[in-house]
């Protein structure tokens, strides 16, 4: 930025010395500092205390006090450890989330310049209070809520607070809030409200400390239940049972008590925490901070996504997209800032002579300029804005056109005055001596402001031409500049006045542009039956334009807006019929998640300002942009996305959806073998098997079992057909779309193979009984495999390896001395293995039609 003078009078000093030192002292102790409380840190016996309130594990340490009963030590031990992995891991993870929040986080205004007792201080924000004089400059933070007492083209970025994505011009009376950002120009201001009494202040206190439960949470929450009924109603039973038939109470409560034990998968805890651990752990390497580990698997439930518009579908930086002139228009190709890029007419290079008029116009605009660009530099690779962004944008339009740059420029042509922008006159004018001597005018500003007859010296029809073009462009979404010049011999007037007379340079269109991955990250919504919404606080016009060119809309009566005064005006609007929300406020925001999840959708909400807070705490998912977001933003999310793009939020789902398929797989595979051991031993005694299998080995084959192989299943790599079907429904049962049939016939099948080896056992004069054992490990190890999505896949190698291990463990039961005196197990011999082989052959084999029955349902 360069230097310049103007014929406006400069900004003196405020009125007045500003408080004295004592006086601010006296009012901090009074209104307190300023800033909103931070959440506080939850005690990590709290945090512990959490996780073993889980029903889940609240089951697990029954069985653990049954095991302890009956003298099963070496199980009990298992089963605490995994109720200690379990709470560990959730701990940790909530811990470090927490942590690397906090790393990313940073005070809104950590430092303010104030006037007090008539001399400037640097003070830290926290100590602004009421009545003190804020002294504001460009790339100031307000520290709080003010009013302007003076301003000299102050223009103000309230983005993070409202979601406008322009910055506002603010004039004396004009108020000022906390968080918002000077981009350009000088001020002084009277504090009014700090720290909670403040506008970021008050949007904080909405953000409810509160959480429901997860939908996981939900349903596991009911399973634990139904687990602990049906279990103990089987083994009292079986107990029962045991005692008509005359066999001893203390073997039967024993072997009871086992089978309980059995029943109830104690991995799933331990299941559940690795796939949500692991899961955290990939989405960290793809840019999505999960700081609540239950949150990984509701993201796969999420049934509608509503996002913010700046910075989330867009690219958060102004971008010029078309030049019009009289001639003919032109597009505009490049990225962002860069002044690297092209202008094309139809897709088609533009001749010299076509490119000229347009070099004019964006010279014209680059000279009437008061920001800069930043190249890349350390902390960033991409070229930024210094000052006023739409600014910016025209610096960057004429690099892409071939203009000189902005120092050659001023060198060339030096400022001699200038008429800045403000909100009244809605135009800026600056003055420059040419290489001949002579001075060129140059005007840039609002069509309205400029395409006058008092301004221009154009034809009426030109003039019309040109505002029909400037309607046609604000219709769809840009923000559109007039620019106009002309060379004078002499000029000794004040720049205002030389604002007559000009020729029309033409017109230019800018706007926040579309990411380009925006449009194919909404139709993977689509097609994975996600709903996007778009709310935003920006202006209509631009909502529907970015909503269309982004295809969350159709251009089109079915693309109709809705704006925060209209809600207003009409409470009883169905919220969940619209797709696209304008000019919303924080409430209103939090009105719309609220209406759909009273729906019963599971919503998402993505967002980075303060408006956004509490939607974000309101919804089932909040979602902060983690490298532009505010810090009430990330403190209400439950995921943070540190590259700040949505197609992020989509590999977040998608790993949702690969962790709850691996819960549910999971459960069919524990559920099947536990429910098939207590068949085994219900069915074997009527079938000459009079107690099929001793309690020892029982806990074995459970241990084996919902060991490592289950653990293992917790990290399956995910279905293709993930992102093509669905969410499923908030309210479904963990067990429902087919998971709970298919879980009955793979009971029933490994039950009638196990039963069949140890009656052809029995038959063959075989160790029957260890033949059985075998065997129903066997079927369950097969079923393992069988359920697998993805069989030949080599991204899970620990699940083939830990069956490999659980087998080499079954048959060291029948061969290593101390675990066949341990277990009361014998060797079975090359007949007694076939046996138990063909048993799991034939439990994969039914595992594998099962999963093509009921494909894509786990």
């Amino acid at each position: 930025m360069t230097s310049s003078t103007t014929d406006v009078t400069p900004l003196g000093s405020p009125a007045g010395p500003g408080l004295t030192q004592t006086e601010a002292e006296r009012r901090l102790v009074r209104h307190g500092r300023n800033e909103v409380a931070p959440p506080r840190p939850t005690p990590l016996h709290q945090r512990v205390l959490a996780q073993l309130r889980d029903p889940l594990i609240l089951v697990l340490l029954g069985a653990m006090l049954l095991t302890m009963a009956i003298g099963d030590h070496p199980d009990a031990v298992v089963i605490a450890l995994v109720v200690v992995f379990n709470t560990t891991v959730g701990v940790a993870q909530e811990v470090r989330a927490d942590r690397a929040v906090a790393a990313l986080s940073a005070l809104s205004a950590p430092h303010a310049k104030v006037l007090r007792e008539g001399t400037p201080h640097e003070v830290s924000a926290a100590v602004v209070v009421p009545g003190d004089t804020l002294l504001l400059g460009e790339g100031d933070i307000v520290a709080a809520d003010a009013d302007l007492t003076q301003a000299s083209a102050l223009l103000v970025d309230e983005s993070m607070l409202t979601g406008e994505s322009e910055p506002v011009d603010k004039a004396v009376t004009d108020t000022v809030s906390a968080g918002t950002v000077v981009v350009r120009g000088r001020g002084a201001a009277t504090v009014t409200a700090t720290g909670p009494a403040s506008a970021l202040g008050r949007i904080a206190l909405l953000l409810a400390p509160d959480r429901e439960l997860t939908p996981l949470q939900r349903r596991l929450a009911s399973l634990g239940r139904i687990l602990a009924a049906v279990t103990l109603t089987l083994c009292v039973l079986f107990f029962a049972l045991g005692l008509l038939r005359g066999l001893g109470v203390s073997t039967m409560a024993v072997t009871a008590i086992s089978l309980a034990v059995a029943a109830v998968p104690e991995s799933l805890p331990a299941v559940v925490t690795l796939a949500l651990a692991l899961g955290a752990r990939r989405m960290a390497a793809r840019n999505a901070l999960v700081r609540r580990l239950p949150a990984v698997e509701t993201l796969g439930s999420v049934s509608v996504l509503a996002m913010d518009k700046t910075g989330t579908l867009t690219e958060g930086r102004m971008v010029v997209q078309q030049v019009w002139v009289p001639s003919g228009a032109a597009d505009v190709a490049g990225r962002g800032y860069e002044p690297r890029g092209a202008l094309a007419r139809a897709g088609r290079p533009l001749t010299p002579e076509q490119l000229r008029p347009l070099q004019v116009l964006l010279t014209t605009s680059a000279l009437c300029n008061d920001s800069g660009l930043r190249p890349p530099h350390e902390g960033s690779d991409t070229w930024t804005a210094v000052g006023d962004p739409m600014e910016a944008a025209l610096l960057a339009a004429a690099g892409k056109a071939g203009c000189p740059d902005q120092a050659t420029l001023h060198h060339d042509c030096p400022r001699i005055a200038e008429a800045p922008f403000d909100s009244l006159r809605r135009r800026m004018t600056t003055l420059h001596h040419l290489p001949n001597g002579n001075v060129l005018v140059c005007l840039k500003g609002a069509p309205e402001a400029v395409l006058t007859d008092t301004v221009l010296a154009e034809p009426p029809e030109l003039l019309d031409r040109a505002r029909r073009q400037a309607a046609h462009l604000a219709a769809q979404g840009f923000r559109v500049l007039a620019v106009a010049a002309c060379e004078r011999v002499v000029w000794n007037l004040p720049a205002a006045e030389a604002e007559q007379g000009l020729g029309l340079l033409g017109l230019v269109a800018i706007s926040d542009p579309p990411k380009q991955s925006a449009a194919a990250t909404l139709e993977a919504c689509r097609a994975a039956g996600i709903t996007p919404i778009l709310i935003t606080g920006d202006h209509p016009a631009t909502a529907r334009a970015v909503a269309v060119r982004t295809g969350l809309v159709e251009n089109g009566p079915a693309g109709e807006v809705i704006t925060g005064p209209e809600l207003a005006e009409h409470p009883d609007t169905d919220l969940t019929g619209v797709r696209v929300f304008a000019r919303t406020d924080p409430q209103q925001k939090l009105d719309i998640v609220r209406a759909w999840r009273a729906r019963g959708a599971v919503t998402a909400m993505t967002g980075d300002g303060v408006n956004d807070g509490p939607a974000l705490r309101q919804a089932d998912i909040g979602v902060a942009m983690g490298a532009r977001g505010t810090e009430v933003a990330r403190q209400a999310a439950d995921l943070v996305l540190t590259d700040d793009e949505l197609s992020t939020v989509v590999t977040a789902v998608e790993e949702g959806r690969r962790v709850y398929d691996n819960i549910r797989r999971f459960l069919v595979y524990a559920m099947a073998g536990g429910t098939a051991e207590i068949l085994v031993m219900l069915t074997g005694p009527l079938l000459g098997l009079p107690l099929p299998l001793r309690a020892g080995q029982i806990l074995w084959i459970n241990l084996l079992t919902h060991g490592l192989t289950g653990v293992a299943m917790g990290a399956e790599p995910v279905n293709p057909q993930a992102m093509h079907r669905p969410p499923r429904p908030p309210g479904q049962h963990i067990l429902a779309a087919g998971v709970w049939q298919r879980l009955l016939v793979l009971a029933v099948t490994v039950t009638a193979f196990s039963l069949t080896a140890g009656i052809a056992a029995h038959a063959m004069d075989l160790p029957w009984q260890s033949v059985l054992f075998l065997a129903l490990l066997a079927a369950q190890l097969g079923v393992a495999l069988g359920l697998r999505a993805r069989l030949l896949t080599t991204e899970n190698p620990f699940l083939p390896a830990a069956v490999a291990a659980s087998a080499l463990l079954a048959m060291a039961a029948l061969y290593l001395p101390a675990l066949r005196s341990l277990l009361d197990t014998e060797p079975v011999g090359w007949s007694g293995s076939s046996l138990a082989v063909g048993a799991g052959l034939a439990a994969f084999i039914t595992a594998r039609f099962l999963r093509g029955a009921f494909h894509g349902k786990a």
